[in-house]
């Protein structure tokens, strides 16, 4: 697919849907009617156009994404066609808080695996509360006031 020269402003939906950031084209309008898509920290209209140079911010729970627009195209193209349009640009705090979330997930359980048996939710409990004190490194007697 090649560029397309003479297109100066594509509307903000249609671009990230060309630009695989949104699987369809009516997900990337709700995104913006919802106030998910952000520029210069304000939410955007769908029919809001955007030109070479700009920074597109998507509120996707936990982090909020950024990316510069390097060309435009209003037609969907393959996945290794995408570095050509778009450069990610999100701030490295961001992309922190996204692998605490990673980390975080440890007492969720995938969907379909039932209930935990009790040895998991013994292992489970314990590491979320741990109660494993040594009862000789402390003395809470009051026996020390006598």
């Amino acid at each position: 697919m090649a560029k397309q020269e003479d297109i100066s402003e594509v509307r903000i939906d249609k671009w990230m849907w060309a630009v695989r950031l949104f699987k369809t084209r009516s997900l990337a309008a709700d995104a913006c009617k919802k106030g998910k898509v952000l520029m210069a920290g304000n939410s955007v209209k769908a029919s809001r156009t955007v030109k070479i140079g700009d920074v597109i911010q998507i509120k996707r729970a936990p982090i909020t994404y950024s990316f510069k627009v390097l060309d435009l195209s209003e037609n969907r193209m393959g996945a290794k066609l995408v570095p050509d349009f778009m450069e990610n640009v999100t701030t490295p705090e961001q992309l922190e808080i996204l692998e605490m979330s990673r980390f975080s997930a440890f007492g969720k359980r995938d969907r379909g695996t039932g209930r935990p048996t009790k040895k998991e939710r013994r292992d489970l409990d314990e590491y979320l509360d741990p109660t494993d004190y040594e009862d000789d490194l402390y003395d809470f007697s009051d026996d020390d006031d006598e």
